[in-house]
């Protein structure tokens, strides 16, 4: 399952927004309704429930003594919060992710292959913004994996 593309969608005064079609089509695939949704970098960011799983299981291996460990599982796993989708094909973003992620009415999925990530319309164009000045970087980055 690769989520990919973007779409820009509206959420409403409740904290519903429909999945994008796409993305909607490869959860039926797996037959899960269910997403994982977490704060992370100034945006949310959504996994369907058995990749969600895999990650869990890679982070419970890690050291509970590193204090990097900790820090990490306190924001990001404590986070999490299980939005399955309703019968519109909607999820409903509790108030503390909005919250975190400054989502109002105009957001921007952006699938990001194994996952895919929610922002608002004006935090995305920033970080669309900073990446570009960035791209250079990247392009070495890139050059190193072989791509």
């Amino acid at each position: 399952m690769m989520f990919r593309g973007r779409f820009e969608h509206i959420i409403d005064s409740k904290g519903r927004v429909s999945i994008p079609a796409k993305f909607r089509e490869l959860l039926m695939e797996k037959n899960d309704d269910r997403l994982i949704l977490t704060n992370f970098d100034r945006c949310l960011v959504a996994y369907a429930y058995e990749e969600w799983r895999v990650l869990e299981e890679k982070v419970s291996s890690l050291s509970m003594v590193k204090k990097e460990v900790k820090a990490f599982q306190r924001f990001f796993i404590s986070g999490a919060v299980e939005c399955p989708t309703d019968k519109l094909g909607r999820i409903l973003i509790p108030p503390t992710l909005r919250d975190y992620a400054g989502l109002d009415r105009n957001v921007v999925f952006a699938g990001m292959l194994k996952k895919f990530e929610i922002w608002s319309m004006e935090r995305w164009q920033e970080e669309i913004k900073r990446s570009e000045e960035d791209f250079e970087g990247m392009g070495a980055v890139l050059a190193e994996l072989g791509l």
